[in-house]
């Protein structure tokens, strides 16, 4: 059952129904109870009353029975209303075992062979509550009895009287819970409406000022995902607007040196244009792998399964990796890794791409000629890794700045699109860890991993 006001429905419905029907039987429990204690006090009154009346000898046997049955205690109950009138039978014998004498509706049949008190017998296939009293005077036995039947038809007949308005009331009961249900969803029903009318660009929050206590959870969750929409939007649009100028002016190099190129007689001039061109590709490469590292740190979402990672292995892949760009600026790399150090992470990938970029930049920005040193420690569980250059570095007023998109330091050369450090800041906070600059050997970028 998908629809939430159908399984309140239901559910109201079925508790309500439990109820009555719990009620019910409480009543035919306790009205039983009741009805088979005013009817046994009304045997034993009865069956005195009748040995009271022949005791005195002024009123024959079939007139005192005839008393009794007049007294009957019936009145308690409405006998209009059923066959009730012929209930009470009364039977006199002798302590001989002969019938005195009976009232008209007693069987001739003894009602019980039993001396004092009450006692359930079949007569005749007629199951009989009887109560008997010994008169010793007259030396005969009492008995008052009336069928079990009829006392259970009187019981139905109570309840019959409950169920039959429980039942025509059902129905109205139903609208009424269907209605009650409708009218405590209706927030929900706001709530859709107000979202179905929206356009894809309003991404504002709804307001809950007035909305019920158990609903505000839900709005909260909507405003909070309507703002990391939002935020995810502005940065989009941001990314969209760098990518396109960073993009353009490689372009429009590449342009100007290839015209420059194909207009000039000169060998000098246009060895020299076919290097920039060559410059402006590499540039231009190097932005479009990192707006695609930075695309894949973004999707990195949800939860990370933990990996376990060679340290050495991924170091010394990443170093051949980038052996052109070491190469051309005669950058030597001293990796104090020991083989087959490894560490838990929650995602190679991200940690590949973090340290790939760090390096490119250390290659990038290091002094022809120079070193570049590789580190790895562990202490505390946390994983310590040290990419230190030569460099002149990142000025400290500099270094929270870097690490937003499309940011350069002061010091920075214009080979650089602003992104490197955004994709290893990125990487290593999805990574549960931490980046920082040191001024150790020259410039330092740490990054630092805590047990995954």
């Amino acid at each position: 059952m998908r629809s939430i006001r159908l399984r309140l429905f239901a559910i109201l419905l079925a508790a309500t129904g439990a109820v009555w029907l719990l009620a019910v039987l409480w009543t035919y429990l306790s009205t039983q109870h009741e009805v088979e204690r005013v009817l046994d006090a009304r045997l034993t009154e009865a069956a005195r009353m009748v040995s009271s009346l022949i005791t005195d000898h002024h009123i024959d046997v079939a007139a005192a029975v005839d008393a009794a049955r007049a007294s009957d205690l019936a009145a308690n109950f409405d006998t209009t209303a059923g066959d009730y009138n012929r209930q009470l039978s009364c039977q006199i014998w002798s302590l001989q075992g002969d019938l005195v004498s009976r009232s008209e509706s007693a069987p001739t049949a003894s009602l019980s062979q039993h001396d004092v008190g009450f006692a359930e017998q079949i007569v005749n296939g007629e199951r009989w509550r009887v109560y008997a009293v010994i008169n010793p005077e007259l030396g005969v036995r009492v008995l008052v009895g009336d069928s079990i039947e009829i006392r259970d038809g009187l019981v139905g007949d109570v309840i019959k009287g409950q169920l039959v308005p429980a039942l025509a009331i059902l129905p109205i009961l139903a609208g009424l819970i269907w209605l009650s249900v409708g009218r405590g969803l209706s927030p929900l029903s706001a709530i859709a409406e107000a979202l179905s009318s929206r356009s894809a660009e309003e991404l504002h929050a709804l307001n809950d000022s007035g909305a019920p206590r158990e609903v505000r959870p839900l709005l909260q969750s909507l405003n909070a995902l309507f703002q990391r929409v939002r935020e995810a939007r502005d940065r989009e649009k941001t990314f969209i607007a760098y990518a396109a100028h960073e993009l353009k002016t490689p372009l429009a190099g590449l342009k100007t040196q290839a015209q420059v190129a194909l207009r000039s007689d000169s060998d000098d001039v246009r060895d020299r244009a076919l290097l920039q061109i060559s410059t402006s590709v590499d540039r231009t490469s190097r932005l479009v792998r990192q707006l695609i590292d930075l695309a894949v740190v973004d999707s990195a979402e949800g939860r990370l399964v933990l990996e376990m990672l060679d340290m050495s292995a991924m170091v010394e892949d990443l170093v051949g990796e980038m052996a052109a760009l070491r190469t051309a600026r005669e950058i030597t790399v001293n990796a104090e890794i020991a083989p087959d150090t490894a560490i838990q992470v929650a995602s190679k990938a991200l940690l590949r791409l973090a340290l790939r970029n760090i390096l490119e930049n250390a290659f990038q920005y290091a002094p022809p000629g120079s070193l570049v040193r590789i580190a790895a420690s562990f202490g505390d569980g946390i994983a310590r890794i040290d990419i230190a250059d030569q460099g002149s570095g990142i000025d400290e007023k500099d270094q929270l700045r870097v690490m937003a998109r499309f940011q350069r330091g002061t010091s920075a050369n214009t080979l650089g699109s602003g992104l490197g450090l955004s994709i290893v800041e990125m990487a290593i906070s999805k990574l549960g860890g931490r980046l920082s600059f040191l001024r150790k050997d020259g410039f330092c970028v740490r990054v630092e991993i805590p047990p995954s």
